[in-house]
């Protein structure tokens, strides 16, 4: 079955929403239509039906406050002249399911989001939809959808948090308070300063103050083309936040009356843009992960391999936390995402594709044009850059044969190379255990298997070893690698998304402790100092991997996810078939 979309034609008047609306046979349809009170007369059936998809929930502070922003959305497109119909997803707080079962659940969430959207949009026929995201797997969820389904969107998220205050009046954000545990645990920070950072660390709604993966994501919306300026970095509690979504409700009857699709926006020169933006922004790992799910979702053949590409020739022009005291509300002073694409695009050359089109009816360099930072300590020109290539980097070796991920910019500037001894985990839970007991201690790379999407399952992120490693000091002197991956808000010697993963008989399952491992972050490898015979030895060695799930939807994504170098999507139609071809 095709792709459902459709093309707006102001003389006929078709829209997708007719097929539930017009003719005879549509008769029991339009009743119940009337009952559900959003059509208030017979002339709102040949108005656009424009689905509002809220992620409101009362567990993710990023999310509290979206129930306000739904009403003031809905009112912005009957005003505008269409019908808004609310429907709501699920919603993952990644730093409250942090360090338990909870974060085997957060990246399925994604794919969750993504279906669930995909059917309320396809079932009821929706002439155009204003999602409304912020946490990590929420946006991207609903990017996925949008692309799947390529019906006319705008997105507008929540909104960051402002920063708190540690007790000595110090910026802090939510990885402080990760970091603080480990403090806390060695002594180096007092009970009653531990427990003045917890009730301050996070003092609004919104998503969690620093470069995070919610942040990263809400900003490279606006670089994608999805989202209006400053989406990315005008707090949640700001007015200018409730006019931003007046603005994207009245956009949405405007793309849908334009016919604009998200399969014209996400170009693969969209996505190299989003990756120049992130390269300069230094984001979360993660949105490597997100990136190439929503290009997949998206129709469009991008991978890892691209990314480094798009590295090499893109300066690293600020560093937020957790890479520094900088957050987002600093950011949005300094002039936010059109400054530092600004900032790119007035490089020249290939490093920006600014003549694209966007959801705002203009192009992405109309969008930003004569914005510049008002901050050069927050937002450097390209002159003053950190370095002159991006904040993440793709290395590959003999333990990573399909790609493995590191947020660079979140290393110390004085390490490019970096060897130590294997100490390794078969579980995030092991290695917490173990870095407590004082099992790791400098020049050891720790090593954390088995928590890939297959393995994991869900591929949960190890924030808690690596907040434990930084809080110890051992931030220049451990490494970390994992085919799980890492919070928005880890930094240090920290590479994840090892591909291929342990349970797929990856070969980081064939390190042994006191193997030494070689990183190289100019050449951009990650490799184990063992020969090849003795890991063909070790790999006939290797005992088959018992699924950790048994029932429930772990157990079926774990099934059915691929691997990290493809995005961790679900498998397809196609591949299935194969499979099934295979085993007869």
């Amino acid at each position: 079955m095709g792709t459902l979309s459709f093309s707006f034609d102001t003389d006929k008047l078709q829209k997708r929403s007719d097929e539930i609306t017009k003719g005879v046979d549509r008769a029991p349809g339009r009743s119940l239509l009337y009952t559900t009170g959003r059509i208030k007369r017979p002339a709102d059936m040949d108005k656009p039906f424009i689905a509002v998809c809220n992620s409101y929930i009362e567990i993710v502070p990023g999310h509290v406050h979206l129930r306000e922003l739904a009403d003031i959305a809905k009112e912005e497109i009957r005003k505008a002249g269409g019908v808004p119909f609310e429907f709501n997803t699920i919603g993952v707080d990644d730093g409250i399911a942090m360090g338990h079962i909870g974060m085997r659940y957060s990246l399925p969430s994604r794919e969750l989001i993504a279906d669930a959207a995909e059917t309320v949009i396809n079932a009821h026929w929706f002439d155009g939809v204003l999602f409304m995201p912020n946490c990590d797997k929420i946006t991207p969820g609903m990017l996925m959808a949008a692309a799947r389904t390529n019906v006319p969107v705008v997105f507008v998220s929540g909104g960051p948090m402002k920063a708190g205050l540690d007790p000595h009046g110090k910026a802090i954000t939510l990885s402080n308070m990760f970091e603080a545990v480990g403090a806390f645990k060695d002594g180096k920070l007092s009970r009653e300063d531990f427990l003045e950072m917890e009730q301050n660390a996070c003092p609004s709604c919104g998503s969690c103050a620093g470069m995070f993966t919610a942040n990263s994501m809400n900003c490279l919306m606006e670089a994608l083309g999805m989202a209006l300026p400053f989406n990315g970095t005008a707090l949640a509690i700001l007015k200018q936040r409730r006019e931003l979504v007046r603005q994207a409700a009245r956009r949405v009857v405007a793309v849908v009356k334009q016919g604009l699709t998200p399969r014209e926006i996400m170009t693969k020169e969209a996505f190299e843009d989003i990756y120049a933006a992130d390269m300069a922004m230094g984001g979360s790992t993660n949105t490597v992960l997100h990136g190439l799910a929503i290009a997949h979702e998206a129709g469009v053949d991008y991978t890892e391999k691209d990314i480094n590409r798009i590295a090499k020739r893109t300066p690293h022009i600020a560093k937020i936390a957790p890479s520094s005291h900088w957050t987002m509300e600093d950011v949005h002073r300094a002039g936010g995402m059109p400054a530092i694409m600004n900032e790119l695009i007035e490089m020249g050359g290939d490093v920006f594709h600014p003549d694209r089109p966007s959801v705002t009816g203009k192009t992405i360099r109309e969008n930003v044009l004569g914005h510049h930072s008002q901050d050069e300590a927050v937002i450097r020109p390209v002159a003053k850059a950190y370095s002159p290539v991006g904040g993440l980097a793709v290395l590959y070796g003999n333990i990573a044969k399909n790609g493995s991920v590191i947020k660079s910019a979140g290393v110390d500037p004085t390490i490019t190379t970096f060897t130590g001894k294997a100490v390794c985990f078969d579980s995030h839970d092991a290695a917490v255990k173990g870095i407590d007991g004082g099992a790791v201690k400098k020049g050891d790379v720790v090593v954390i298997r088995y928590e890939g999407p297959k393995g994991g399952p869900g591929m949960p992120e190890m924030l808690n070893p690596t907040a434990d490693i930084i809080e110890r000091g051992l931030e220049k002197d451990v490494a970390l690698i994992t085919d799980g991956r890492f919070s928005g808000a880890t930094h240090g010697i920290c590479i994840g998304h090892v591909s291929t993963e342990a349970a797929s008989g990856g070969e980081i399952a064939l390190i042994r402790n006191g193997d030494r491992i070689h990183i190289d972050l100019v050449r951009r490898t990650v490799d184990l100092l063992v020969s090849d015979e003795e890991l063909r030895q070790r790999r006939r060695e290797l005992p088959p991997c018992t699924p950790k799930v048994k029932q429930g939807y772990l157990a079926r994504y774990q099934a059915l996810v691929t691997s990290a170098d493809t995005g961790g999507v679900m498998v397809g139609y196609d591949q299935l078939l194969k499979a099934a071809n295979e085993l007869q």
